[in-house]
């Protein structure tokens, strides 16, 4: 699969779910790590209109959009599913990514550097709590092998914590979130994600130095 390349950050969540799932189709990939502050040719001209990663690039084709990355992956090459093979159950599970991405992360980041302010944490809680809810009775988003929702979950079962950390803030706790606390066990001890996880101390380095320069 030398025709398969990924324009991206190592360190970046977005990125990561590309590499999750083609590490689930068993594809073989070329990540061509980006200077985010120095933006590749290659990038601007194949995201010329948001120009930002993830970029797939497949036989020299260009996909763009880290939620259609992943559908383009199940769609073309072989392997296992990523999402469910129901039209009913693929439109839920586009709904549940939709709803991360468009509630669940910017609601998480902006509480994680909110400096403890409670209003910023309730919001939080309350996608949060949303998610612990749909997760009661599964192992993982789509049953009982990672999915489509999962990976797109990312940030929440690996980034979130490593933010708690460097930062002091704490959103997510079994006592509050029993059912997503159990799911992010699970996450990260599934082999697709364990054997493809950033550098934790490298990114808490970075956050720490983040959280330091804003005076947490």
């Amino acid at each position: 699969m030398s025709g398969v390349k990924l324009l991206g950050v190592s360190g970046s969540p977005f990125s990561r779910r590309i590499e999750w799932a083609l590490k689930i189709k068993g594809v073989e990939y070329e990540l061509i790590e980006e200077d985010l502050q120095n933006k590749s040719t290659l990038l601007l001209e194949s995201n010329p209109i948001h120009k930002k990663i993830p970029v797939l690039l497949h036989n020299g084709k260009p996909v763009v959009e880290s939620l259609v990355i992943i559908e383009y992956i199940d769609e073309a090459f072989e392997g296992p599913s990523i999402l469910p093979k129901d039209p009913y159950d693929r439109a839920i599970a586009r709904f549940w990514a939709k709803f991360i991405d468009d509630k669940c992360l910017p609601a998480a980041w902006k509480a994680l550097w909110s400096k403890g302010e409670e209003k910023d944490k309730e919001e939080a809680y309350e996608v949060f709590k949303i998610l612990d809810n749909e997760l009661k009775d599964k192992k993982f988003f789509g049953g009982d092998n990672i999915g489509f929702v999962d990976i797109v979950a990312n940030f929440i079962g690996f980034w979130v914590g490593i933010v708690e950390e460097a930062t002091g803030v704490v959103l997510v706790t079994s006592e509050i979130f029993p059912h997503l606390c159990e799911w992010r066990d699970e996450y990260l001890n599934c082999n697709q994600v364990k054997e493809n996880m950033p550098h934790r101390e490298m990114l808490l380095g970075y956050f720490k130095a983040r959280a330091e320069a804003e005076g947490y």
